[in-house]
């Protein structure tokens, strides 16, 4: 629950600090005081929207800061946990605006982002503000209540799963069907390159054999030249040849190791050049036997190295890389193929999914409709109770799939009947201000006791009420203090004579500067502001009786 509230510099607030309690605690104060003013820095201080307006004038920021008692409240707990800034058994919220418009965002110390301070505040407190029953009239917002009172969080995140789980596989399938018609272009280009590339059928590394015997072939004539000219320089020449002067200079070495061992080795050295003399010249004489210039095939090796040459310029790539380029264009229509499969498989996948989803917006149904008749009782039941004696409240819980959505697939209606014999009806179309004001007040405090947050915060929620029915309200918001606590700021003595403490809110005018100060009322102080609101500005002895008597009957 809150516990304290710090204010300093905010609006027209130069210092203020609060201690609240368990129970209800009502604020009043006079017209134009200011009693919301402890609400707003609240919402300010749990991550509401912030501009330099705030600051009071002449500051250079304002400084909120709020502390909790966690006690048993599991939820804020466990996120604190999560979050690494759970720090004992109370919670310190604090936020500073800067007269620059610039924020920032502690908690227990820690500072953070504007986020965190948003999800953490859900978990701690609930404001239902004073124009709430404008919000009534929304679908989305009914749906809210309808959620939040039947408490369902494990369904609605189901439907929420299986409903992205299907958008985001619908999204592929969608684009898959867009780049259709370009794939089935680029396919048949492919499978037109391929068709020409299986007709070469060039085989790896054939075209590096290719080149090699296409210069062997085309330089044949040369070839078979140069080998007899170096066989007869080598070995065959009668006038001189490389054996015969080798045959030369081994006989005046062997001379010479005659006449100086010494040099014995020698004539063996050479002779083993003599022996590669002769190894060469055979394996060159066999190669020069065996040249066959076969016009045929020189004919044909031109062709084909020629298609392979003219193919590769057309593709665009060097000839050594055709090959590959054969296996990629192949690869790339292999993956189109699969492209096929795999949109019939998306498809199934999108369908599955949507059932899946179908199945979790079913379960949320029937829950919200099981929950639909358990309010459709108690708000009929409170609005009797709110002098609508007559009046029946129904929420009408509409499945159709063409509003598929994250929550599910129904649509929420608020219907009510103000009189007998009257249909139910939407309820804008039905019910008067002073009307919808009740129904949304009956609305909110019993959708408020199932909202597991520890303090409840009712903005003026009772404009519009007055009378016997004021009472009522104080009597609803009293026995909902019993459980948890709850800040009422209110105009009506009836709802403020309830409370279990009361605070009152002042503007005064101090060295030409106005400020608002909010103290809590002792119990003479009780009777003389609800004697105020029960008869203006003159105080008699007649509204102090009835002052009393308000807060004995409370």
């Amino acid at each position: 629950m809150l516990s304290h509230l710090s204010i300093n510099n905010f609006a027209i607030v130069k210092s203020l600090q609060l201690e609240l309690f368990k129970g209800m605690t009502t604020i009043t104060g006079e017209t134009g005081a200011g009693k919301s003013i402890a609400i707003d820095a609240l919402s300010l201080c749990l991550g509401g929207r912030a501009d330099s307006n705030m600051v009071r004038p002449g500051e250079d920021k304002t400084d909120i800061t709020a502390s909790f008692i966690l006690d048993n409240n599991i939820n804020a707990t466990r996120w604190l946990e999560d979050n690494e800034l759970l720090d004992g058994e109370e919670c310190i919220i604090r936020r500073i605006i800067t007269n620059e418009g610039r924020s920032r965002s502690f908690i227990n110390g820690n500072p953070v982002p504007l986020s965190q301070l948003k999800l953490l505040g859900q978990n701690l407190v609930n404001i239902h503000g004073q124009h709430a029953h404008h919000l009534l009239m929304k679908q989305e917002h009914q749906l809210t209540l309808l959620d939040q009172y039947a408490g369902h969080q494990q369904l609605i995140q189901a439907s929420k799963k299986h409903y992205s789980d299907w958008r985001q596989l619908r999204n592929q399938l969608k684009s898959l069907r867009a780049n259709s018609q370009e794939n089935l272009a680029q396919k048949q280009l492919l499978e037109y390159q391929v068709k020409e590339l299986d007709e070469l059928a060039l085989s790896e590394n054939e075209f590096e054999d290719l080149e090699q015997e296409h210069k062997v072939l085309s330089s044949s004539g040369q070839i078979a030249l140069i080998c007899q000219q170096t066989i007869n320089e080598l070995y065959e020449s009668e006038d001189v040849n490389a054996l015969g002067l080798l045959h030369s200079v081994s006989n005046s070495l062997c001379e010479l190791a005659e006449l100086d061992p010494s040099l014995s080795h020698l004539p063996n050295l050479l002779s083993e050049a003599m022996i590669q003399i002769e190894e060469t010249n055979s394996e060159l004489r066999h190669y020069a036997d065996n040249i066959d210039v076969d016009p045929a095939r020189i004919a044909e090796v031109e062709e084909r190295f020629s298609k392979v040459m003219s193919t590769a310029r057309k593709h665009h790539v060097r000839p050594e890389e055709l090959y590959q380029y054969h296996q990629d264009v192949k690869a790339q229509i292999e993956a189109l193929d699969c492209s096929d499969e795999k949109f019939e498989q998306l498809e199934k996948d999108v369908d599955e999914k949507y059932q899946a989803f179908l199945v979790a917006a079913e379960k949320l149904s029937k829950s919200r409709s099981r929950y639909a008749k358990e309010l459709n009782k108690l708000i009929s039941q409170s609005m009797h109770e709110l002098s609508m004696e007559k009046a029946q409240f129904c929420i009408d819980v509409i499945k159709d799939e063409k509003h598929a959505a994250p929550l599910g697939v129904d649509q929420i209606n608020f219907l009510v009947s103000t009189n007998p014999g009257q249909p139910l009806q939407a309820l804008a179309k039905v019910a008067s201000g002073g009307e919808l004001s009740r129904i949304s007040l009956a609305i909110q405090v019993i959708t408020a006791q199932k909202v597991q947050t520890p303090s409840l915060i009712f903005d003026e929620v009772d404009v519009g009420i007055s009378g016997p029915t004021a009472s009522v309200v104080g009597k609803m918001l009293r026995q909902l203090g019993a459980s948890t606590q709850v800040l009422c700021v209110t105009h009506l003595p009836q709802v403020a004579g309830c409370g279990h403490q009361q605070l009152f809110v002042a503007k005064q005018a101090k060295a030409g500067k106005t400020e608002t100060r909010i103290h809590q009322l002792d119990e003479n102080q009780r009777i003389d502001e609800l004697a105020r609101l029960l008869g203006g500005s003159t105080i008699t002895d007649s509204t102090k009786a009835n002052a009393k008597e308000l807060l004995i009957a409370a």
